[in-house]
């Protein structure tokens, strides 16, 4: 141990209850850093674990839209002018939060609906079935689409500061464990 991390004191009842009041002082705030690094590593691995859900998910369900829309075209024919000619704005639109762990941000993304569907009467004469299976299957990609950004964009926001907070934690235990 050097001398510069020898605190020179007089021995004394006062300079006993100061060092007390250091020492509980610098214990809570290890324990609080040991709590923040628990939440935010919990948090951490539950974000890692639906990214991967999320991921193996999404293959499934863009392979099952490209089908499904291979099949529409098959049925209802080329429709994709009477789309792009029909659409004023967007049906589906995406709103940012932001939740708070642990005294980090993270930005959340959700997807609400607005408006009407203005495709509803597309595919009528023929193929509406297999349309109506299209909008579906891309519903559900576009909604794991946004759950997936959502946590993605989540995952460096949360990385970050627990690796700092993991850092301080394990800097106050070796000072605790060495004086």
């Amino acid at each position: 141990m050097s001398g510069k991390d020898r605190i020179e004191i007089f021995p004394s009842r006062m300079a006993q209850t100061i060092m007390k009041a250091r020492l509980k002082g610098a214990q809570t705030g290890r324990n609080l850093l040991k709590k923040k690094s628990d939440a935010l590593t919990l948090r951490f691995r539950q974000i890692l674990k639906k990214i991967i859900e999320t991921k193996m998910l999404m293959g499934e369900v863009m392979r099952e839209a490209a089908f499904s829309l291979a099949e529409a075209k098959f049925t209802a024919g080329d429709f994709s002018t009477t789309v792009i000619q029909n659409v004023n704005r967007a049906q589906v639109k995406i709103r940012a939060k932001k939740d708070n762990v642990a005294g980090v941000t993270l930005p959340v993304f959700e997807h609400y609906h607005e408006g009407t569907d203005s495709y509803e009467l597309t595919g009528l004469a023929r193929g509406g079935e297999q349309l109506a299976k299209l909008k579906r299957n891309y519903a559900k990609a576009v909604e794991l689409l946004v759950e997936l950004a959502s946590l993605q964009s989540s995952f460096p926001g949360l990385n970050v500061p627990l690796l700092i907070s993991s850092q301080s934690w394990m800097r106050e235990s070796e000072k605790s464990s060495i004086g």
